[in-house]
């Protein structure tokens, strides 16, 4: 971990130390306010929980769960001739390069119509990127927002960009032509609650022509308000706002299934409970405004010990598949692309960005396979070796299928998005 630190604090000296530092300063004191928050709104929710860090809320009392804590190593902009793509693995016949590096906090991927790829960041960086071909076939990386609080959310759609803050989706149109001078955004929509652990957010525009987006639970574990803990969409310009889906812990990935249109989403469960269990849930919503279960009922079979008193499991809409305990699900798209051997059509890859809160470190791209049908029929790593030695190389954030049938993987750990492409056995 020193080393790791240190590679870090080494980055951002040599990419404008008094930036860097103003940022992560700032950053420091946004996370600090946003625990406060947490933990005023948990109070009121639930006074009888002492105050305590927001992601500790609902931890058993024994000591075991108490000695672990989220990782006090923010992502540095890994050099790619450092990056780990060596040791990463994927099935027999298929290549992992690396796409581009040199992208601090690279988080949620999307493709533009003329092959640029867009990158947003989290907590460290606040950024929007562009990856823009070169002449001489390479990537590079351009700044298209700066100094923007936790743009997670982002969606490529009609030559605009989304932009989704905890507060706000903010619009860019035609970007592709505007990449170095976006200009002042349009304001689509501004009436999110306040921020709060959870609160950032994904954006996507779904079949219907309709803009959908996540809103996480405040909390670790608590019974949300009616503005949280759901998923909604909205016409594209901010007005029919409606709930899809509630009882929705944390999801930070949704996809679309390319044959039917049902939306599919991950969630993150609870933390604290017990170790392994609950396990992170893939979902499928077939009718507006189901119910899948939080914080009542966990994974589909787990209720909660403190707010599933009378209630029942069965009462929930259950999970299409489980992603494993703390596996930390976030962004997942269909496969729609011909290029990959044919049992990854309409398959579904899930990064799974691994735990904090495990003795085992854990970080994968799965591949959710489904029959003719579009039942799960089961779940097989796909891109492995982010973990070596039971540490972290890396962490998978999203991922893209290309237009060229390839698929992009971000890595927020290094600051990087590797291909995997498949060139036969």
């Amino acid at each position: 971990m020193a080393r790791l630190a240190s590679r870090a604090t080494d980055r951002r000296l040599r990419d404008g130390g008094r930036r860097r530092r103003r940022i992560a300063i700032a950053t420091l004191d946004h996370i600090r306010r946003v625990a406060a928050a947490a933990l005023l709104l948990v109070g009121a929710l639930a006074p009888a929980v002492a105050a305590e860090d927001f992601w500790a809320i609902g931890r058993p009392p024994s000591e075991s769960p108490r000695r672990l804590a989220p990782p006090s190593v923010f992502p540095a902009a890994t050099p790619a001739d450092e990056l780990p793509t060596a040791k990463l693995r994927a099935p027999p016949g298929f290549k992992v390069e690396t796409f581009a590096s040199d992208v601090l906090d690279a988080r949620m991927l999307r493709e533009g119509p003329r092959g640029t790829v867009f990158v947003s960041s989290l907590f460290v960086a606040n950024r929007v990127y562009a990856l823009v071909k070169t002449p001489a076939g390479g990537r590079a990386v351009h700044v298209v927002l700066d100094d923007t609080p936790l743009p997670n959310g982002i969606e490529v759609s009609g030559g605009a960009l989304y932009v989704a803050t905890p507060r706000k989706i903010l619009r860019f149109d035609a970007i592709e032509d505007r990449i170095d001078r976006p200009g002042e955004p349009a304001v689509v929509y501004d009436a999110f609650p306040a921020e709060s652990p959870n609160s950032w957010k994904a954006v996507k525009v779904g079949p219907d022509g309709k803009l959908y987006v996540t809103v996480g639970s405040p909390c670790n574990v608590c019974r949300p308000d009616d503005a949280h803990g759901r998923i909604l969409r909205m016409n594209l310009d901010g007005t029919g706002v409606e709930t899809v889906a509630r009882g929705v812990r944390f999801s930070v990935g949704f996809d679309f299934d390319p044959t039917t249109g049902d939306l599919w989403f991950t969630d993150n469960q609870r933390d604290g409970l017990t170790s392994p269990e609950p396990s992170d849930e893939l979902n499928h919503v077939t009718r507006l405004g189901q119910d899948f279960g939080f914080p009542y009922c966990h994974s589909g079979l787990l209720p909660d010990p403190a707010f599933g008193a009378g209630r029942s499991c069965s009462e929930f809409t259950a999970p299409e598949a489980l992603l494993g305990p703390h596996a930390a699900p976030l962004g997942m798209r269909f496969y729609r692309g011909t290029a990959f051997p044919e049992k990854y059509r309409n398959a579904i890859f899930v990064a799974r960005h691994g735990p904090w809160n495990r003795a085992r470190k854990q970080a994968d791209v799965v591949a959710v396979l489904r029959d003719g049908m579009g039942r799960v029929t089961g779940v097989e790593s796909f891109l492995s070796g982010f973990v070596q030695n039971d540490e972290y190389v890396g962490r998978p954030v999203d991922v893209q299928p290309l237009s060229d049938g390839s698929l992009l993987v971000s890595d927020d750990h290094n600051g990087a998005v590797y291909r995997v492409s498949y060139v036969g056995e």
